[in-house]
């Protein structure tokens, strides 16, 4: 194959991919303070709230790199509606043998514009955490 027919496929998997990963409307992220690194093996679920209870939509475990691309389910759309994420950090700190004071972090939120990504970081240390609405 030429090099400009090897570098147009490249290209047009690369867009495929970004589109794929712009198709989730969830993502999270895990990033450890403590050693500045990623945060892999990490379960993480996803819950939406109907009619005051809490329904599992998904759970995925964070890669290499302390991500999720695809939190929400698949070919479904995203609703309107209150969510919750909850991080299983207890899972990984027993893995490291080290104690922690959150064995779970849920991180509750509120979605409004159905059309938006909506990525959520969490940076973690065995003794505290902080999250915020990324991109």
């Amino acid at each position: 194959m030429s090099y400009l027919k090897k570098t147009a496929a490249a290209l047009a998997f690369a867009s495929l991919s970004g589109m794929a990963l712009a198709a989730n409307p969830l993502s999270v992220h895990i990033l450890d303070l403590q050693s500045g690194q990623p945060t892999a093996g990490v379960t993480v679920t996803l819950e939406q709230k109907k009619d005051d209870v809490w329904k599992q939509l998904s759970s995925a475990v964070t890669n290499a790199q302390g991500r999720i691309a695809a939190m929400y389910p698949e070919n479904q759309p995203l609703q309107a509606g209150d969510y919750r994420i909850v991080f299983k950090t207890g899972e990984h700190y027993a893995r490291l043998k080290q104690e922690t004071f959150f064995p779970e972090i849920p991180v509750q939120f509120h979605v409004e514009k159905t059309e938006q990504h909506y990525h959520i970081p969490l940076l973690l240390s065995p003794f505290g955490f902080s999250t915020y609405r990324g991109n």
